[in-house]
Formats: structure tokens, C-alpha cells, sequence
């Protein structure tokens, strides 16, 4: 891990660089374990509260959905309050969220508390981040400290279907929202003990206008893409929630492009390499998560696997996220950003494409080089973009364009689970069956989309001044 030898800059003599970085690893740990926990649990919260495809999508998004949306304000509410205390508030309210989640007696409340969840997962991310950039001081020092953060980050996001197999099979589902209990408490205390205490903030404006657009246009987008598989397009309800959502897209842009402090600096979207790093990441996280869904129905209700065996059939994908990120963020200089995105892409693409035989009554053994591939060219793409990202704008920027990537991905997954869910809401054998080809279809045309857009747009070195 990185020296603490610069701890003695920090303004309390109790502070540790090293105990910083442990706090912020494991806020960024809760937040992606919940996730890719729930996955594994889809078939026992089914049977629970007696839920169709929608409600177990509704657990999913409401906290995708809050997390995306606010992700960028609470990048904002720590420079202005403290990034240590905005970073507590976050760990705090997601702890007691996810003992609510826990103790839910229906699914109102637990997709009331995950909505709650989510914006504490707003409140960790960026200011687990900024804590890191006051604890290591020195640039080279914190550019490790900001890998092992995203490795073990990664890891905990790779391993959630395991773990949350393990923890279903053996202590119910709800335990997989009790285990953030202990882990939010050590958080907490060591951030308490070891992060160094805040400074004067600064008086950055929220853009609440922007905030509320932002907000209502997802929230509208999810319902409708969610409640359509019940109620059907001709709804009134889904119409008139796609026009919200619409509306909501239109006023967002307006709002950014005319406010003095716009939570979305829409100036970023000229340069070409950070927005086809931004549509990457929304075309990534559509495809990852929205198949994950997808293959957790089908592993736990068309092949009646247990939550336990469900994780363990995630296993190959889980450990070769862990080994091709590392070894993604090795290649990118020697090999460059452009041909790893196209290749990763194209990996993805490949790996999916060759799981479109699969049958219901098929040998899971067939499932395993697909899914080693298609995690594979994940994992090269998940890097490389946010390296791409980062280095397409001036050094002043970077926290803003991490965040907006951060968020896009986010609005990714969340349409994926949506869109796929809706695909497969029949859980009927050879409904499902048709929707989850459908699913795997979708994902390998936009990959290979996403693919073609990187291999004509990237190459352009401008710069955002």
C-alpha cells in the first residue's frame, strides 16, 4: 500500500494516509457490492414478497437511479460542507438504509430504503475520492492510492454474486443488507480516527434546478421503462412518463447551458475522446448489468439453481474482472487507449454473442468461455476509458469528468436492467427463452456499435481549457 510518509502535512497529528485510504476503500466496497449483491437474491425476494420481473427490477434501479442522478451534486456538497463530513453522513445514512433494507416487511419498504441507500452511495463516492487527494498529497503517492481504491473497489463489484450466494443460501436474504452493518461501523470509526478533519470550504453553488430536472427525467424514463411490461405502451401512465422524461432531458440541457455553476459542464461533450468515453461506459454498463439481471433469472428460476450455486456460476466472469483490470491498466501504455476500447468491445461483443445457443436444459460447462470472454473485454474497457477520460480535459477538470463517466455508467446499468427486464418479464420458459435472446442480441449490436464509434472518434488529443 502507499507510504505514510506525508502524513505529517495533514492538519491533525492523528491522521493517517494509510487509515484514510482504508475508509474510502471500504465506502467504495458497500457501494458496488450493493450492486451485484442483489442478483443473487432475485429468485428469493420473488418468492418473498410474491413479486413479478418489474417489482425485482425495482429493487435493482431505485438505488441505481438516485445513485446516478446525484452523484455529481454530492461531489459539490463536499467541497462546500467538508469532504470528510459529507463523506460520514454517506456511510451513516447507507448503514442504517441497508439495516432497513433488512428488515423490510414488504417491498414498498425495501425499495424505499434502497432509493435511501442510494443517495448515500452519492455521498461516498466522490468525497471518498477527494479524501484520498488531501491524505496523499504528493501525485505519485496518490495515484496509487487512488489504484488500490478502484481495485478493491473492483473486486468487491466482481465478487457480490459470490458472496451474496453464500450469504442467501446459508443466512436468508436479508443478510445480504445486514453485512453492510459491521462494515459501515468500521468505516465510519476509522474515518473518525484517521481522516484528517476538514478545512474552510468553499462556497460552491448547487445547482438545484439542474439537480431537479435531472432527477425527474431519470426517475420518469425508469418508471416507464419499468411498469411498461405491466400496464403496456399504450398506457397513459408510460406515455406520459417517456414525454416527462422527454421534457425533463430538454429542460436539463437548458438549465445547464444557461446557469453560472452548472452541475454538468456540457462544454465537455466538444472534446471527442470524453464523449465517446461517456457513451462507452453508458453502452458497458447497459450490456454488463442488464445480462447479469438477465442470467440470474435464468440461473435461479428457468434452471432452479440456489442463490449458492447461482454465485458460483458467476465465478469464472468474477475472477477474470479481477486479473484484466490490473492487467488493463498496464497495457494501456504500451499498447494505447484506442485499440484497447476497440478490442474490449469487441471481446464483449464475441463472448455474448457466443452465448445465444444456450438452452434452459444446456451443460453450464458451454457457458464458461463465453462468459470468461465477455467479462474479459469488460474488464480492458473499464480502465482504458476512465484513463481516456481523464486525460481528455485539463488537469482542473478531472474531478468533474470522472464523475460525469461515473454517472453515465450508472444511467447505463440502469437502463440495461430496465430494457432487459422488460424483455424477459414473462417468465414462462420459452417466453423467457426468446426475451433473453433478445437481451444478448441487443447487448452485442450496441457493443459492436460502441466498438466502430471508437475505432473512427478516438485519436483527437483536444482538450477542454
Amino acid at each position: 500500500m502507499p507510504s505514510s510518509s506525508s502524513a505529517s502535512s495533514l492538519s491533525s497529528s492523528s491522521s493517517s494516509p494509510n487509515g484514510t485510504l482504508i475508509a474510502a476503500a471500504l465506502g467504495f466496497v458497500v457501494v458496488l457490492l450493493d450492486v451485484s449483491v442483489v442478483n443473487v437474491a432475485l429468485d428469493a425476494l420473488r418468492r418473498e414478497f410474491a413479486t413479478d420481473v418489474a417489482g425485482l427490477q425495482w429493487v435493482l434501479n431505485a438505488y441505481t437511479l438516485v445513485f446516478a442522478a446525484l452523484l455529481l451534486t454530492s461531489g459539490v456538497l463536499g467541497d462546500r460542507f467538508g469532504s470528510r463530513r459529507v463523506f460520514l453522513c454517506g456511510f451513516t445514512l447507507f448503514t442504517l438504509a441497508s439495516v432497513a433494507c433488512g428488515l423490510a416487511t414488504d417491498l414498498t419498504m425495501l425499495v424505499g430504503a434502497r432509493l435511501i441507500q442510494g443517495v448515500g452511495a452519492s455521498l461516498l463516492v466522490p468525497n471518498s475520492l477527494a479524501m484520498l487527494q488531501r491524505a496523499f498529497p504528493d501525485k505519485l503517492q496518490r495515484s496509487r492510492a487512488v489504484g488500490w481504491w478502484s481495485a478493491i473497489g473492483g473486486i468487491s463489484l466482481a465478487a457480490g454474486p459470490v458472496l451474496g450466494g453464500v450469504l442467501v443460501t446459508h443466512w436468508g436474504w436479508r443478510s445480504i443488507f445486514l453485512v453492510n452493518l459491521p462494515i459501515g461501523l468500521l468505516g465510519g470509526f476509522l474515518t473518525l480516527r484517521y481522516a484528517a478533519a476538514d478545512g474552510a470550504g468553499h462556497n460552491r453553488s448547487l445547482d438545484w434546478p439542474g439537480q431537479i430536472a435531472a432527477v425527474l427525467s431519470l426517475a420518469a424514463l425508469t418508471a416507464s421503462l419499468t411498469e411498461v411490461g405491466r400496464l403496456g405502451w399504450g398506457s397513459a401512465w408510460v406515455q406520459g412518463g417517456l414525454l416527462l422524461a422527454v421534457v425533463g432531458v430538454a429542460g436539463f440541457i437548458c438549465i445547464e447551458s444557461r446557469s453560472k455553476s452548472p452541475m454538468l459542464q456540457l462544454g465537455l461533450f466538444r472534446v471527442p475522446a470524453f464523449s465517446i468515453s461517456s457513451i462507452s461506459g453508458v453502452i458497458v454498463n447497459f450490456a454488463y448489468y442488464g445480462l447479469i439481471f438477465v442470467f440470474s433469472l435464468f440461473f435461479q428460476i428457468e434452471q432452479r439453481l440456489s442463490p449458492e450455486q447461482t454465485g458460483m456460476a458467476f465465478l469464472p466472469m468474477t475472477i477474470v474482472l479481477m486479473a484484466v483490470n490490473v492487467l488493463a491498466g498496464r497495457l494501456i501504455t504500451r499498447v494505447g487507449a484506442r485499440p484497447l476500447m476497440v478490442l474490449g468491445l469487441l471481446i464483449a461483443a464475441s463472448g455474448y454473442l457466443l452465448l445465444l445457443p444456450v438452452r434452459i436444459d444446456g451443460a453450464y460447462g458451454w457457458l464458461v468461455v463465453p462468459m470468461l470472454m465477455a467479462a474479459s473485454g469488460v474488464a480492458l474497457m473499464v480502465p482504458t476509458m476512465t484513463n481516456v477520460t481523464l486525460s481528455s480535459v485539463d488537469a482542473s477538470r478531472a474531478g468533474v469528468a470522472s464523475g460525469v463517466l461515473n454517472s453515465a455508467r450508472q444511467v447505463g446499468g440502469l437502463l440495461g436492467v430496465a430494457v432487459f427486464g422488460y424483455l424477459v418479464r414473462d417468465t414462462g420458459q420459452q417466453a423467457f427463452m426468446t426475451g433473453m435472446h433478445w437481451s444478448i442480441g441487443t447487448a452485442v449490436m450496441l457493443l459492436l456499435a460502441g466498438s466502430a464509434m471508437c475505432w473512427l472518434g478516438l485519436g483527437t488529443k483536444k482538450q477542454v481549457s
